[in-house]
């Protein structure tokens, strides 16, 4: 059990490496990676990309399974909170988005905006 736990901790580690490569190859500034807001959630990934502020939820999968389906309703409301946190604890007003990243056997895909 302790050893499953480790690979898949492993495996989330190597995959928000891969999406951080991602952003900043795509012209994003990395701000923080793994943000805990207290009793909210964690916040994957924060970039800023021309004057944005970016939430970024990262999911991945090596199953079959598309990890595009563990972006819930509820999983979006505790990153929506906790961004809310971080914007008060740095006291910043600034435009920001409520992104997903999701990482399909090595194939990269970035939505911004899933809260419209």
């Amino acid at each position: 059990m302790a050893y499953e736990r480790a690979l898949l901790k492993t495996f989330g580690n190597e995959s928000e490496t891969l999406a951080t490569r991602y952003l900043e190859d795509a012209g994003y500034v990395i701000v923080e990676r793994n943000f805990y807001a207290r009793k909210l959630g964690e916040i994957d990934i924060i970039a800023q990309k021309r004057g944005v502020l970016h939430f970024i939820e990262v999911k991945s999968s090596r199953a079959d399974f598309d990890p595009i389906y563990n972006v819930t309703p509820a999983k979006i409301r505790k990153v929506i909170n906790s961004a809310w946190y971080y914007l008060k604890s740095k006291n910043l007003d600034t435009p920001f988005s409520i992104d997903a990243l999701i990482i399909r056997k090595g194939s990269v895909e970035l939505i911004e905006n899933i809260t419209l």
